[in-house]
């Protein structure tokens, strides 16, 4: 136990003096696995980048990049750091972003946001409000998010403005409604087994197509059929609402979809849309952000924009 304490001291030491210009170098260095290409991208000389590679390696206590013939390749160490580097780069980055007002006719921001393709399409039909006119140096970066991010929420909060998920997967952390949302199942054309209407007898024998399938990341709807004592025999699961038609044309295999992306998913292949032969609880999207932009002039803005954005969506039939 002393010897854990001391080291974490003698590691603090370190920290506090060391020069954080290095981890600008270090990103740099951990993108192009050269110190010529490092300086050039820095534009910097070379023998400056030499001397903090040195550094870095000493603090490490790692080679970091290690020779293999004429070029260079990370350390195993390295390819860990250089996803925690690019991690601790945002950072800093929306440190200072970070400013006492907003003002979106004025003022130049990129803000990002985690969401499923799902909600892409949704949101994206929302934003047609985003111009040139009220927000000229405003960009929106929607970016998937999967099911390990999903598990490590809310600390993947603290590296983007936020994630766009139903109720039932985040607690105690800030969120605004977006919008409500229907369940649908998807069918081939060619399934002569479904007829006009789906039963609670096809879900239960036919094979499924699922839509991500692990304890954080999960289809609420087919989570609710669980619960009802259903188990679906999943043929196939992918991690993307849009792809659903493709594995579901030509097949037996059934899937659910909510209601605002179904009739669009139609076109997508040799499949129709159907009721849902039980009450599937519908669902409400939300941004989610982490509280440490509870007050950022520039996150307030984006969170009420979308959340206004989102209340001009076609009402659910």
């Amino acid at each position: 136990m002393q010897v854990t304490l001391l080291y974490v001291r003698l590691r603090a030491v370190e920290l506090s003096n060391l020069d954080f210009n290095l981890l600008r170098t270090l990103d740099a260095l951990l993108q192009e696995t050269s110190v010529t290409r490092t300086a050039q991208r820095l534009n910097v000389t070379q023998p400056a980048v030499s001397a903090a590679l040195g550094k870095l390696r000493r603090y490490f206590d790692d080679d970091l990049l290690r020779r293999c013939g004429n070029r260079y390749e990370l350390t195993p160490l390295a390819t860990e750091l250089k996803v925690r580097t690019a991690i601790a780069m945002e950072g800093v980055r929306r440190v200072f972003e970070t400013q006492s007002g907003f003002d979106p006719a004025a003022d130049e921001r990129e803000f990002t946001v985690l969401t499923s393709d799902y909600a892409m399409a949704v949101i994206g039909g929302a934003l047609r409000g985003l111009t040139v006119g009220t927000a000229p140096k405003v960009s929106l970066r929607l970016e998937a998010h999967h099911a390990q991010i999903v598990e490590q929420m809310p600390d993947a909060l603290r590296d983007v403005d936020g994630v766009i998920m139903p109720h039932g997967f985040l607690s105690n952390v800030p969120f605004v409604d977006l919008h409500a949302d229907n369940w649908v199942c998807l069918v081939a054309t060619s399934n002569e087994r479904v007829g006009d209407q789906l039963t609670m007898k096809d879900l239960a024998e036919l094979p499924w197509a699922f839509n991500y399938r692990t304890p954080a990341a999960f289809n609420p709807a087919a989570r609710q059929l669980q619960v009802m004592g259903i188990e679906p025999h999943v043929q196939i699961v992918v991690a993307s609402f849009l792809a659903l038609p493709f594995v579901i044309a030509g097949t037996d295999r059934i899937a659910l979809v909510q209601a605002r992306v179904a009739e669009s998913l139609v076109g997508n292949g040799d499949v129709r849309v159907l009721p849902c032969p039980f009450d599937a609880v519908p669902i409400t999207e939300a941004l989610w952000w982490h509280p440490i932009y509870d007050r950022d002039p520039g996150h307030a803005w984006l969170r009420n924009y979308l959340a206004a954005a989102c209340r001009g969506l076609p009402a659910l039939t």
